[in-house]
C-alpha cells in the first residue's frame, strides 16, 4: 500500500496554520518517502505532520517557482552538514536543472566553507528526458508536461506525474492553465485525479480555475480531487460533481 500524504493543500501565497503551499509526501510500505515539490514553508509543514528533514531522502521537482523550489535550500544545507542524513535524491526535467540552481538556489547556496557549491554538493541529480520518467522504489513516474505560464515572451512549463500502483493510475497536474485538448487523455486513462485549482475572484489565467473546471464532463469531474485553493469560503465542490477539496493533512491510500 501507498500513501500519499498532502502536507498543504494551498496555493502559493497562503497563510495561516490552517493550511500550507500544496506539497506532499509519497510513502511506501518500508516506509522510504518521495517528497513531491519542496515550497519555501516546507519546513513548517514537515513539521506539522510528524517529519523533518531527516525524513527527506528523494524529491521530486515540477517547476521553479518558490512554492514548490523554495524549501530546497532549507532541506539542502540540512541535510549537508547532518552526520545522520545521506545527499537526498532530485528528480526533475532536464530542462529544469540548470534553471533551478542559476534561477533560483545559487545565490543562498554558491558559497560553501572554502569552496564553490552546485547542485550536485547538495543532491544526487537525476534530470529526465523528455517524454521519459523516473522510476522511484519500483513505481514509474511519467512527465506531463503542461503550460503554467504563456505571457507571449515566455513559456513557463510544469510537469504533472501519472503514475500507477496496486492497479491504481493517479494523475497529479501540478500547476497548470486549464487545457482540456492537452490533458484530456490523461484525464480519461487515469483512476484518480489531484488538480490545481484556483478559487480567486478574480482568475490569474495561470491555473485551472473552479468554474472552468465545472466544464469538465462529469465522468472527469466524478475522480477528480481539487488543490492547490486560496484562503476562504469555497463552493462546494461535492455537489458539483467532484470528489471535494483536499484538505491539509490528508491522507489518500493506493
Amino acid at each position: 500500500m501507498i500513501k500519499l500524504i498532502f502536507l498543504g493543500s494551498g496555493s502559493a501565497f497562503t497563510v495561516g496554520a490552517d493550511n500550507f503551499q500544496s506539497n506532499m509526501l509519497l510513502i511506501d510500505e518500508e516506509r522510504n518517502k518521495l517528497l513531491i515539490d519542496c515550497g519555501s514553508d516546507i519546513r513548517f509543514s514537515l513539521h506539522e505532520a510528524g517529519f523533518s528533514h531527516l525524513d527527506i531522502t528523494d524529491i521530486y521537482i515540477s517547476h521553479l517557482h518558490s512554492d514548490h523550489v523554495g524549501g530546497l535550500e532549507y532541506i539542502g544545507f540540512s541535510t549537508k552538514f547532518d552526520p545522520r542524513c545521506n545527499k537526498p535524491n532530485l528528480y526533475l526535467s532536464k530542462d529544469l536543472a540548470a534553471e533551478l540552481w542559476n534561477n533560483s538556489l545559487s545565490g543562498g547556496m554558491s558559497s560553501i566553507n572554502d569552496d564553490i557549491a552546485d547542485l550536485s554538493t547538495f543532491f544526487e541529480v537525476y534530470q529526465i528526458s523528455r517524454t521519459s520518467y523516473f522510476t522511484w522504489k519500483k513505481i514509474n513516474f511519467y512527465l506531463v508536461k503542461v503550460i503554467h505560464i504563456n505571457n507571449g515572451y515566455y513559456l513557463m512549463p510544469s510537469y504533472g506525474l501519472l503514475f500507477e500502483t496496486n492497479g491504481i493510475k493517479i494523475f497529479l497536474t501540478t500547476d497548470t492553465q486549464f487545457c482540456l485538448e492537452r490533458l484530456g487523455k490523461y484525464y480519461e486513462s487515469a483512476t484518480i485525479i489531484f488538480q490545481d485549482c484556483e478559487t480567486s475572484e478574480f482568475p490569474t489565467a495561470i491555473h485551472a480555475h473552479y468554474e472552468q473546471l465545472l466544464k469538465l464532463p462529469k465522468k472527469i469531474r466524478n475522480k477528480m480531487w481539487l488543490y492547490g485553493y486560496q484562503p476562504g469560503p469555497l463552493p462546494n465542490a461535492k455537489k458539483d460533481g467532484f470528489c471535494g477539496f483536499v484538505k491539509r493533512g490528508q491522507t489518500f491510500e493506493f
